[in-house]
């Protein structure tokens, strides 16, 4: 490739002609091929020795190779070929003899089969010159390593996300280098590679200057023809700014859920009021029991022992019950533990008993008996059956029925909301909330749970999305499982915690 050209001031010597040798040809390799092929070319023509001097010739070829074109080396050979007949010509012209004939044609055909070789050589060189300079187009990272992790290609996607050259790399160790942050570890990544000759993960790698860099990684393991592994290819895609802006949306996301959770509430107000009042009634009643057997005459200490004792516990489940609220009110980042649907179901219907009741429909429930444990955070599912449990009590709300006489009825049918839990036959966890309202429009079930999808006049389409993100966030997944004109039934599943998996 030509060195660009430097234009001189007028007045000045003409700058030299471009170099046209092959990048990191030195300089004295074509003059040192010329003095080589002088050298052959008056020994074979003026010595008395009777070999075949002009085999040397080959040495002049493949020295040409590494700075000559294709065709400029076609040109070396067939020069080199002339020389070996000149040479011949003016040594054997007069006395020419079977030996000198056979040591001219070994010449000529080394110089020719050394040719072809090269040429050969040439070709595949340059095809893998063009491919590594297509590698280098590519905004990826590209590297080759070997087995003990010496980086031994880079491309110029890597020298742009990592601030190293190509020269700085050359047989650097890469996990040093970039000190890499495994999700796991580099052996459990180096094991998968040799079992799959493939490796897919999330990686962190420093950079020469700024911030850690995240990766979407890939690596695929070269064998040679006796299937002994050589080489490692690696493809890092740089993923930083998708990760800050999928953490910018989990961070929206929840601030959205806290929002819709403080909504829920403020709607279950009587709900809320009431459930929290039962146990201070029931404290305020027990108190003045115990008051008035101990201000008998003869104290009766037994029973004001026990109506003191229904103080302390109507006392811990207001306490509960206020636990429960902070907890759903608490604006925490996801904190994930071992529990079962069921305690989910459990703690979150008693905040709905009231609103429930008020619109005078019928609770039923059903626990499977072994439910198996799931992996979440416990505020969250019971948002997601909350919002579900609501969802579920607006529909049968929304009769006509409701609206005109406050009939329970839903045409002649009671309003009846079932909450259920289950195993499924994959072993995951499934609840499932079932109600006798008007059902699903055909044209709504699609959209169900798209944000600002809603079939309530005053709906504002979130309390669905929010659960699919939220079940989706804990690997599960959330569905119409079922509708008619008198019912749906939403459920969600989510897989079984990896402590139950290994057991």
């Amino acid at each position: 490739m030509s060195s660009p050209s430097i234009t001189a001031p007028a007045g000045s010597v003409r700058p030299p002609a471009p170099d046209r040798r092959k990048p990191g040809t030195p300089r004295a390799m074509p003059l040192l091929a010329a003095l080589l092929t002088l050298c052959i070319f008056v020994t074979d023509t003026f010595s008395p020795l009777n070999f075949a001097v002009a085999v040397l010739y080959v040495i002049v070829v493949v020295m040409a190779a590494g700075f000559c074109s294709r065709r400029g080396l076609l040109a070396v050979s067939a020069g080199c070929v002339a020389l070996t007949l000149l040479s011949y010509m003016l040594t054997h012209m007069l006395s020419i003899t079977d030996s000198a004939t056979l040591r001219g044609l070994v010449s000529v055909a080394a110089i020719t089969v050394t040719t072809l070789l090269v040429l050969r050589n040439h070709a595949a060189t340059t095809a893998l010159s063009e491919q590594a300079r297509l590698l280098d187009l590519t905004h990826d990272a590209i590297l080759v390593r070997t087995l003990d992790d010496t980086v031994t290609y880079w491309n110029r996607g890597a020298e742009e996300l990592y601030g190293w050259t190509k020269a700085a790399v050359a047989g650097r160790t890469a996990t040093d280098l970039l000190q890499t942050q495994f999700p796991l570890s580099r052996a459990a990544a180096m094991e998968t590679l040799m079992q799959t000759d493939r490796w897919e993960g999330v990686l962190v790698h420093a950079r020469r200057d700024g911030p850690p860099a995240t990766v979407a990684s890939r690596w695929s393991l070269e064998r040679n023809e006796r299937g002994q592994p050589v080489s490692i290819l690696e493809i890092n895609t740089d993923i930083t700014d998708h990760v800050r802006a999928q953490e910018a949306l989990n961070r929206a996301q929840a601030e959205l859920a806290h929002a819709n959770r403080v909504m829920t509430m403020g709607e279950l107000t009587a709900s809320i009021a009431h459930e929290v009042n039962q146990p201070l009634a029931a404290i305020v009643t027990n108190a003045e029991t115990s008051l008035r057997w101990l201000a008998r005459a003869e104290p009766q200490i037994g029973e004001a022992r026990a109506a003191i004792e229904r103080v302390v516990s109507d006392g811990r489940r207001a306490s509960e019950v206020i636990w429960r609220l902070r907890a759903l009110f608490r604006k925490t980042d996801e904190t994930k533990a071992l529990l079962t649907l069921n305690s989910v179901i459990e703690d979150t219907l008693p905040l709905v008993e009231r609103e429930l009741f008020s619109h005078q429909v019928i609770l039923q429930t059903s626990f499977d008996p072994e439910p198996p444990a799931v992996q979440g955070d416990r505020t969250q599912l019971q948002q997601v059956v909350m919002n579900l449990v609501v969802n579920a009590m607006q529909a049968m709300s929304q009769q006509a029925g409701d609206q005109q006489t406050g009939d329970h009825q839903t045409g002649g049918l009671p309003r009846r909301l079932t909450v259920r839990s289950l195993r499924q036959e994959d072993g995951q966890a499934r609840v499932e909330v079932q109600d006798s309202g008007p059902g699903m429009p055909p044209d709504g079930a699609e959209r169900l749970f798209e944000a600002f999808f809603t079939t309530k006049p005053t709906g504002m389409g979130m309390g669905l999305s929010i659960c699919r993100s939220i079940v989706e966030a804990h690997g599960g997944r959330i569905w119409l499982a079922e509708t008619s004109p008198r019912g749906s039934v939403l459920a969600f599943s989510l897989p079984p915690a990896e402590e139950e998996n290994a057991a």
